[in-house]
């Protein structure tokens, strides 16, 4: 069961890192921004039910073991179901009505959040590797 949380937490923090600074950065430098703008909108609710799935798979198979790494990964869970159901959409909102300042601050928001979510999968990832 340990492996399994191991891999689980791995494989969160790469698919973070991928999509975040892979993806992301590929779809609007080979993209038109017009295109690139609707497609990112499109892909973040599915990025963030990989990170919700992934997180509370490992928070569940970690409970066996490592209390703070079930806590950190249920976290990520609680926080990515915060980023998807009201910051995406205030983001969107911000967008369409073209309020600059209030786009930039709300998806600077969603990047810290991001961030967090890697860091902490990194940390999960450490913790629970000791335990292997």
């Amino acid at each position: 069961m340990t492996e399994v949380a191991l891999l689980a937490t791995a494989l969160l923090f790469g698919g973070t890192v991928l999509f975040s600074f892979g993806f992301a950065a590929f779809v609007f430098t080979s993209l038109p921004a017009e295109t690139a703008g609707p497609l990112i909108r499109k892909a973040f609710p599915h990025f963030y039910l990989f990170v919700f799935f992934t997180s509370a798979l490992g928070c569940a198979l970690s409970l066996a073991f490592d209390l703070t790494s079930a806590l950190i990964l249920g976290t990520i869970a609680l926080t990515t179901v915060i980023a998807r159901q009201i910051v995406t959409p205030a983001v969107n909102v911000a967008t369409d009505l073209g309020a600059k300042g209030r786009f930039k601050a709300l998806h600077s928001l969603s990047v810290l959040i991001t961030l967090l979510h890697i860091a902490l999968a990194g940390i999960g990832i450490i913790r629970i590797g000791g335990a292997v």
